[in-house]
Order: C-alpha cells, then sequence, then structure tokens
C-alpha cells in the first residue's frame, strides 16, 4: 500500500466532522433519535467500508474538490481510531435510546461526539490527543 493510500485528505474529514456537529444538533434541536441513528448508521458503514463510503463526505466533497490536491493529509490509522471512538459513543446513544425511550439520556454521549468534531474543527483534536496517550502508554 503506497504512502497516499494511507492518508486521507484534512478537507474530506473536516467535512464528515462538519456533517457530525450539523446532524447532532439537528437531532437534539428536532427531538428526534432517528436523525442521531442515521448519524450513527454513516459511521459504522464509512468505519467498515472506508471514508468513500461515508455519505456525509460523498454529498460534501464538490464543496472542497478544488481544495484537495496539495492539502494537508491524516494518517488513515489515526482517522480509524477517532472514528472507532466516534462509533462506540453514537453506539451508547443509540442503545440509551432503545432502552430509556423518551429520555435526553441517549443525546449526552452523541453531544460529546459533536463537540469533538467542532473542537477538531476549530484545531484541537481530541480522538488525536487520547491516540497519542494511548500510544505513550503502550511504549
Amino acid at each position: 500500500m503506497s504512502a497516499a493510500n494511507n492518508e486521507i485528505p484534512v478537507p474530506l474529514i473536516r467535512v464528515n466532522q462538519a456533517g457530525i456537529v450539523l446532524l447532532v444538533v439537528l437531532g437534539i434541536v428536532l427531538q428526534q433519535p432517528a436523525v442521531i441513528a442515521a448519524l450513527w448508521a454513516i459511521q459504522v458503514l464509512s468505519l467498515w467500508q472506508g471514508m468513500r463510503s461515508n455519505i456525509i463526505v460523498i454529498l460534501g466533497a464538490p464543496l472542497v474538490k478544488r481544495k484537495i490536491p496539495g492539502a494537508p493529509t491524516e494518517a488513515r490509522e489515526l482517522n480509524r481510531f477517532n472514528q472507532t471512538i466516534a462509533v462506540i459513543l453514537l453506539s451508547l446513544s443509540v442503545l440509551l435510546f432503545w432502552l430509556l425511550p423518551g429520555s435526553f439520556a441517549g443525546y449526552i454521549p452523541a453531544a460529546l461526539v459533536a463537540l469533538a468534531a467542532l473542537l477538531a474543527i476549530c484545531g484541537f483534536c481530541v480522538g488525536c490527543f487520547l491516540y497519542f496517550q494511548f500510544k505513550r502508554w503502550r511504549r
């Protein structure tokens, strides 16, 4: 596998992060757990099949297409780590909606995912911080 295949353009990652924030906010404002469940499905499929299967990225890529050549990239391994954390939290969210129908509890893990995505858009990647701490701890 070439180095280029191990990297994902940051603009595509930002599109996904913006989509996460938008969908979680919509789910909370509209009080629709189905929006969070749809986001969960999108992220699970993307984690399983790769970023190219992410409908948020597919729809948003044309908005950043001109910026991708020469754009900074992020390691695929780091992106998968971050996305795994998001899928775990979104899974917890969906589980809470199922176990506690009508409760606000399911929105809390989803809001944490949205907050982490918003922080990453602003320049601080919580998942990256955890990843490097985990790597340091393993040594």
